[in-house]
C-alpha cells in the first residue's frame, strides 16, 4: 500500500477540522514506549554523569555541584515541558507553523550578532537571565520543521535547482550566521539535517551529491579565508605538535580514558576534572565516563544510542506518511550526528569542535531542544496508533442522524 504524500491525505481527521491544536496525549504504542525508555535512560545517565564532571569545575568557580546539577534539573524540567507540549499538538498544526518558527530562530540568530553574549572564544549565547538561551541549539528544530513544511507544500518543485536554492535559502543563512558567531561545528549539523531529509524525500542523486560538492566548497572557503580555523580543525591530526595549545584537550581527554581501563576508577572518583580536562561536564564528559566507568561505561552509553536509533529507524519506517517520515529522520540525524562527532572527538578521530554529547552535556538550551524533539518524533510514533488500519464493521459506531457519509465517527 502506498505510503500518502500528503498531511491531508494520511490524517484527514487532524487537517482543519475545527476541533483546535491540542490533543489528548496518545499511550500504548509499542515503539513509542520503547522510545521514552531509551531516552529516560540516557537522560537519567547523563543526570548523574553531568552531576559528577561537574565537582571539579564548581570548586575552581567557587560553586557548588548541587547548584550546579539543580540547574541542570531545571533545564531537564523545561525539556520535559516542550516534549509533553510538541508531544500534544496536531502535527499538521505544527507543520504550518514551521515559516514563522524559521523566521523567529533566524531573528535570534541574528540577535546573537548585536547583543550576543561573548564566551569561550565565541558569540552564541542571549542572556535572558532566567537562562543562557543559545539560538542555534533552537535553529535545528526550526530547521527539521521547516524542510518538513518545503516537503509538504512544495515538494514536485525540488528537483529544480532554482526552487530548490530559494526554499533551502533560510536554512543556508542561519547556517551562516551559526558559522560566524563562529560554531563550526552546530552549523554542519544543521546542514546535515537538512540533507539528510531531502534525501529521504527521494531527490534525484544527481542533485543531492552536486548538493554535497558545494558544501564541500563552502568548508574549504571558509578554512582558506580563516586559517587560524583550519589550523585548530585539524590539529587532531597531529595533536603532538602543540601539546599546550590546540593538543592539550586530546592529551588530557587519552589519558582519562585510558587510566579508567576496563571499569573505571570509580563513579566521582575521575582526576581529570579537577583541572586537568577543560570543559569535563561539557564537550568531554564522555572522557569523565570512561574514567570513572570504564570501557563498560562507554560502551554501555553507545548501546543506548544504537538502541535510540532503532527504534527512531522503526517509527520512521512505520510513519504513516512522507512528511511525517522526514521529520523522524531529521531528529535521528540530528542526535546520531552529535553522538558521532562528540565521541570522535574526545578519543581523537575528529576535531574538537563543540559539539556536544546529546542528553549528557551539561548546557540548557540543548538539552530542552534535545528532549522537544523527542517529544516530536513520539508524536508521530503515535500517529498509526490514533487512528487504526482496520475496524470490523462490529466496531463501527452507528451513523447520528443526519450524518452523511463523510461525518466523523
Amino acid at each position: 500500500m502506498a505510503r500518502p504524500s500528503s498531511l491531508a491525505d494520511a490524517r484527514p481527521d487532524l487537517v482543519d477540522d475545527g476541533r483546535g491544536l491540542i490533543q489528548p496525549l496518545p499511550r500504548g504504542d509499542h515503539d513509542a514506549r520503547m522510545l521514552v525508555l531509551v531516552v529516560s535512560l540516557l537522560v537519567a545517565f547523563g543526570t548523574v554523569m553531568v552531576a559528577s564532571a561537574s565537582e571539579g569545575v564548581a570548586a575552581t568557580t567557587g560553586g557548588s555541584t548541587w547548584g550546579l546539577m539543580a540547574r541542570d534539573l531545571v533545564y531537564l524540567g523545561f525539556g520535559a515541558v516542550g516534549f509533553y507540549v510538541v508531544a500534544r499538538v496536531r502535527l499538521s498544526y505544527l507543520v504550518r507553523r514551521a515559516p514563522l518558527v524559521m523566521v523567529i530562530g533566524l531573528g535570534l540568530l541574528a540577535a546573537v550578532k548585536v547583543a550576543g553574549v561573548s564566551a569561550n572564544g565565541g558569540k552564541r549565547w542571549l542572556n535572558l537571565h532566567i537562562i543562557d538561551l543559545q539560538p542555534s541549539e533552537l535553529f535545528k528544530f526550526a530547521t527539521v520543521l521547516f524542510v518538513a513544511w518545503v516537503v509538504e507544500r512544495h515538494r514536485d518543485e525540488l528537483t529544480r535547482w532554482g526552487p530548490l536554492a530559494r526554499w533551502m535559502l533560510p536554512v543556508i543563512g542561519g547556517a551562516g550566521l551559526i558559522v560566524l558567531e563562529p560554531d563550526i561545528g552546530t552549523s554542519s549539523v544543521v546542514v546535515a539535517i537538512a540533507f539528510m531529509m531531502l534525501f529521504a524525500t527521494g531527490l534525484p542523486w544527481r542533485m543531492l551529491i552536486r548538493v554535497a560538492l558545494l558544501g564541500l566548497v563552502a568548508f574549504g572557503g571558509y578554512m582558506v579565508y580563516r586559517p587560524y580555523s583550519a589550523r585548530r580543525f585539524f590539529s587532531f591530526l597531529h595533536p603532538n605538535q602543540n601539546l599546550l595549545g590546540s593538543g592539550y584537550q586530546l592529551l588530557q581527554s587519552k589519558i582519562g580514558l585510558g587510566a579508567g581501563g576496563l571499569t573505571g576508577l570509580g563513579l566521582g572518583h575521575s582526576r581529570e576534572k579537577w583541572g586537568l580536562l577543560p570543559n569535563p561536564h561539557t564537550d568531554f564528559i564522555f572522557t569523565i565516563v570512561g574514567e570513572e566507568l570504564g570501557l563498560l561505561g562507554t560502551v554501555t552509553v553507545i548501546a543506548l544510542f544504537v538502541w535510540f536509533l532503532f527504534v527512531a529507524v522503526r517509527i520512521a519506517q512505520r510513519s504513516s506518511n512522507d512528511v511525517y517520515r522526514v521529520m523522524v529522520v531529521g531528529v535521528t540525524t540530528w542526535i546520531m550526528l552529535e553522538v558521532i562527532i562528540n565521541v570522535a572527538s574526545v578519543v581523537g578521530w575528529w576535531a574538537v569542535t563543540g559539539v556536544p554529547l546529546p542528553f549528557f552535556s551539561y548546557g540548557g538550551t540543548a538539552l530542552i531542544t534535545e528532549l522537544t524533539a523527542i517529544g516530536l518524533v513520539y508524536n508521530i510514533a503515535h500517529d498509526r496508533g490514533r487512528v487504526a488500519p482496520y475496524r470490523s464493521p462490529q466496531a463501527e459506531p452507528r451513523p447520528r442522524r443526519g450524518s452523511g457519509p463523510g461525518a466523523r465517527r
